[in-house]
């Protein structure tokens, strides 16, 4: 089996560094690369140093991914040497091969590209600068949750200090709204984990479009999300939860042909003296989450 060298990415959070001890060496950086995002080994660094790479569940694969709804030989990435271009190949694998959430046969693949393999997402690094590039991917993922690409949670608590500092210091308005899908394990259990993953994802692409440049939305954990609405009183933030919750309503999720209905749920709260901290902040809109879920769902509290 062909060598396939892995760069290890490190668990600990204040030891978040990439080992590339060879290219600090010296030793020629590879053209293109694949950075997991999200799966089981996050921030790991796969150099595609072979011609033709194979990804699958049997460990005779290049990059074997011992994960559910992988197959035992998935997809596979070959390059073309006369043009120094990559292709991905699905391997006829039972759950199909994605790239930025297509499945596809066989296509050219290009810098930036997300591939999805069961559960597991590997982004395409081609050109340039190949460690500089991996360490700004792993910053990137210090705030960004891998599967949907909204701040993740830690990102989140980070802008709120901010922005609560800021609402206080100035005397303006802050508001949250912290939503989730409701019935969301019926979703997984009848449909399986991949759908759940493409709606969370496709949940979060629609709703980006509501969010401004000052603004964020954050994937709080699981299903759960935040929109953080800086110089927003609550009446404001109420009628862009409407918005959202009639948008999702009447988005058409489609996942392997079969359309899934979805609705959400929400809670808006605004920041006061009694809860000038992230966590007391979130914990208020969450109690009105909570409201919404007991009024019946598919509703804005």
């Amino acid at each position: 089996m062909a060598t396939f060298e892995r760069d290890n990415f490190m668990s600990d959070d204040q030891t978040r560094k990439a080992n590339l001890a060879d290219i600090q060496k010296g030793a020629p950086a590879a053209e293109s690369s694949l950075i997991e995002i999200n799966g089981p080994n996050l921030g790991r660094f796969y150099r595609l140093e072979q011609d033709q790479v194979t990804i699958g569940r049997d460990a005779g694969n290049t990059l074997p991914l011992d994960q559910e709804n992988v197959s035992r030989f998935h997809c596979r990435i070959e390059r073309v040497k006369a043009t120094n271009t990559y292709f991905l190949e699905d391997l006829n694998s039972t759950n199909g091969t994605f790239l930025n959430d297509v499945p596809i046969r066989r296509e050219k693949l290009r810098h930036g590209d997300l591939i999805k393999v069961g559960r597991v997402v590997l982004k395409f690094i081609s050109g340039g600068n190949s460690e500089a590039m991996y360490h700004e991917e792993i910053y990137f993922m210090t705030i960004t949750d891998g599967l949907t690409q909204v701040a993740n949670k830690r990102h989140l608590m980070d802008f709120l200090d901010r922005e609560i500092a800021r609402a206080i210091r100035f005397g303006r308005p802050l508001a949250v709204v912290m939503f989730d899908i409701d019935h969301f394990k019926d979703i997984n259990d009848q449909n399986g984990h991949l759908a759940g993953d493409h709606i969370l994802k496709d949940l979060c692409s629609l709703l980006s479009k509501l969010v401004r440049k000052e603004e964020l939305l954050a994937r709080y954990g699981g299903e759960e999300f935040v929109m953080v609405l800086p110089e927003t009183g609550l009446s404001t933030a109420s009628t862009i939860a409407e918005k959202a919750r009639r948008m999702v309503e009447k988005h058409e999720f489609v996942f392997a042909g079969k359309k899934i209905p979805v609705t959400i749920s929400l809670g808006v709260a605004e920041l006061s003296p009694m809860a000038a901290d992230p966590t007391n902040f979130l914990r208020a809109a969450d109690e009105r989450l909570y409201e919404a879920k007991r009024a019946g769902r598919n509703c804005v509290r």
